[in-house]
């Protein structure tokens, strides 16, 4: 892991009870030392699962959507264009 690396950006999530205790559950089973290293390495592992580490360059947050109807409306990742 990359626990070590300097981290300029900070990113803040909001969790229900039941999201966060199912974090810490994880999070002492696996023996990770912080909640942030259990977040950074689920981020990590899910975006790999997905066959992709790093969106393309240009990619907007608006490529990226939940709900049927707007622009990206559906995709998962860029290359679902």
């Amino acid at each position: 892991m990359t626990d070590n690396l300097e981290r300029p950006e900070r990113l803040q999530v909001m969790l229900n009870e039941e999201e966060f205790a199912a974090l810490d559950t994880w999070r002492f089973d696996k023996r990770m030392p912080s909640r942030a290293a259990a977040v950074r390495e689920l981020l990590r592992r899910g975006l790999a699962a997905e066959g992709f580490l790093h969106a393309s360059s240009g990619t907007r947050s608006a490529d990226f959507g939940l709900l049927s109807g707007g622009k990206g409306a559906g995709k998962t990742k860029p290359s679902d264009a």
